[in-house]
């Protein structure tokens, strides 16, 4: 597909959805762009809908990209426009050479957010913004909140990773290590821990398309010691306590799975993360923190079967029904 630089064209997606290149400008990799991709509500939901003055910005997790379009329909079926970002590094924003999903610090990701609203135009139009997140990316966009205070109404984070899987403690003893490994060789390798579950459970569940090459490999990215880092300073920073300004709904599955060897529970259950840890971390991110535990729910609770999928999807019409 050819890339049209500062315009929207037709996404891989199909039907209704569109995509813009985010000029980043370059690293040491060379070329280093964002993806913006859109869906918008049809003329009488956008005239009319309960959230027709509302702006979705979407942001994926690791070793992801956007590709849920039953998320972005729920959204513009009742008036708002939706847009999902797929960060520098990831799915339609890789380029040859790069190492996929690297970054040394989350706070790079301000670059993309800000690309992204300025070609969403949501203040520029005075509409209202709701951040969406999933795993890595509710991380990212809670801690860009909170550096951001007022710019958005509503927080809503799917899974999100605010804690590391060996817990407070682990994450305390383990970060020494990773900051002087992250000085040293911050692009090093690290041994694979993602044995493919996961996505076999997505499979078996039926809720993961086939996704272009290299975009989302089944057993994920490699991982380095400059990224994990990252992430784990921006765990800290949550556990510190931050204010993401705004009042902030979070989804997770009512239970973990470990992730060590394959069982038929993972169908059913998160088999990321510590789903418990998760939700005493989100304690720290607000003033105002609604955490709703979705039973049978998967990592990413959209992802889910249809019972608990749309468990998911009441909880957040619940939720959301102050911002109408």
């Amino acid at each position: 597909m050819a890339e049209a630089r500062g315009e929207w064209h037709p996404d891989i997606l199909g039907d209704g959805f569109a995509q813009r290149t985010l000029p980043l400008g370059a690293d040491d990799e060379g070329e280093v762009v964002a993806t913006l991709v859109r869906a918008m509500p049809n003329p009488g939901e956008r005239l009319f809908g309960a959230w027709r003055d509302l702006d979705v910005l979407y942001v994926h997790g690791w070793s992801d990209y956007f590709f849920q379009t039953g998320l972005a329909r729920f959204f513009t079926d009742r008036g708002a426009r939706f847009h999902a970002l797929d960060l520098r590094k990831y799915g339609r924003s890789i380029r040859p050479g790069q190492t996929r999903g690297y970054v040394a610090a989350l706070d790079v990701y301000d670059a993309d957010i800000e690309a992204a609203l300025e070609a969403m135009g949501t203040e520029a139009h005075g509409r209202r913004l709701v951040l969406l997140g999933h795993s890595t990316g509710g991380l990212t966009l809670t801690l860009w909140a909170a550096r951001h205070p007022g710019r958005a109404q509503a927080l809503v984070l799917n899974s999100p990773w605010l804690e590391l899987q060996l817990g407070p403690l682990g994450r305390q003893a383990l970060a020494p290590i990773l900051n002087a490994r992250a000085r040293i060789d911050p692009l090093g390798t690290h041994p694979a821990v993602d044995l493919g579950f996961y996505t076999r459970a997505q499979r078996e569940v039926g809720t993961l398309p086939d996704s272009p090459d290299g975009w989302r490999p089944e057993r994920g990215f490699p991982t380095h010691p400059g990224w994990l880092a990252a992430v784990v300073a921006g765990h800290a920073r949550v556990a510190s306590g931050i204010d993401a300004g705004c009042p902030a709904l979070v989804l997770l599955s009512a239970r973990s799975t470990s992730a060590l060897s394959w069982s038929d529970a993972m169908r059913h259950t998160d088999s990321v993360l510590v789903v418990d840890d998760i939700a005493r971390a989100a304690t720290r991110i607000a003033r105002t923190v609604t955490i709703d535990r979705i039973d049978g729910a998967l990592h990413d609770v959209f992802l889910s079967d249809p019972e608990a999928r749309d468990a998911a999807y009441a909880g957040l019409e619940r939720w959301m029904g102050w911002l109408a």
